[in-house]
């Protein structure tokens, strides 16, 4: 499955504790990374200054479903399922 345009789920809904450029500290559940444009497009996709956590994230219909809504719904669902 490629990743939806505009969707950007998996920029908002999970923690990252990997510094991430503009984010020196990473980022909280449900903050927007510092890296997302207005249309939710990362800045720095496909850049070695990409966090290893992203690049390595591939979008998955069980991570993903049918749209943003239910991504983000997955994701915030598994985000507090795995908060230590």
């Amino acid at each position: 499955m490629e990743c939806r345009e505009s969707c950007a789920a998996c920029c908002i809904a999970p923690s990252i504790s990997s510094a991430i450029p503009g984010m020196p500290k990473g980022k909280s559940a449900g903050e927007y990374c510092a890296q997302l444009t207005e249309d939710l497009r990362c800045k720095i996709f496909g850049q070695k200054i990409r966090p290893k956590v992203c690049s390595e994230f591939h979008a998955g219909k069980d991570v993903c479903g049918e749209n943003q809504a239910q991504a983000l719904e997955i994701l915030t669902r598994w985000e507090k399922l795995t908060k230590l």
